[in-house]
C-alpha cells in the first residue's frame, strides 16, 4: 500500500522539523542570553570588579525572554503551516504557494535581534 503524494508529505514533514529545530535554537539561545546576563550580574561580586548597571542587566533579561517567546511563536507558526500544507497537498485543486515574505521577514527579524545582542554584549564587555 502506498501513500498518495508521499514525497510531498515527506518534504512537508522535513520542512516542519527544520522549523522545529529553529524554534528550539531560538529558545535555547534565549535561555543562554538570559543566563549569561546572570553571569554578568554575579561576576563583579566574584572578581571584585566594578558593578554593571542594573539597566544594562535588565536589557539582557528582556532580550533572553524575547528570544524564548520568539521561539514559541515560530513553533506555533510551524505547526499551523504544517497542517495547512498537509491539507493542501491532498486537495485535488491547484493552489498558489504562500510566498517567501514571512520567511524573509523572520530572517530580517532574527538579523536585527542578533545585531542588537551583539551590540549589547560588545558594550557590556567594553564597559567592564
Amino acid at each position: 500500500m502506498t501513500i498518495k503524494n508521499f514525497s510531498d508529505h515527506a518534504a512537508n514533514e522535513r520542512t516542519f522539523l527544520a522549523w522545529v529545530r529553529t524554534a528550539i535554537a531560538l529558545m535555547g539561545f534565549g535561555f543562554v542570553v538570559e543566563r549569561f546576563d546572570l553571569f554578568l550580574r554575579v561576576s563583579p561580586i566574584l572578581f571584585a570588579a566594578h558593578t554593571t548597571s542594573s539597566h544594562n542587566l535588565r536589557l539582557g533579561e528582556l532580550a533572553g525572554l524575547a528570544l524564548m517567546a520568539a521561539g514559541l511563536a515560530v513553533l506555533i507558526v510551524a505547526i499551523a503551516r504544517f497542517l495547512a500544507t498537509a491539507r493542501l497537498i491532498d486537495d485535488p485543486e491547484v493552489h498558489k504557494g504562500p510566498g517567501a515574505r514571512f520567511d524573509i521577514a523572520l530572517a530580517l527579524l532574527l538579523f536585527l535581534v542578533g545585531a542588537a545582542l551583539f551590540g549589547y554584549l560588545a558594550f557590556t564587555l567594553v564597559v567592564r
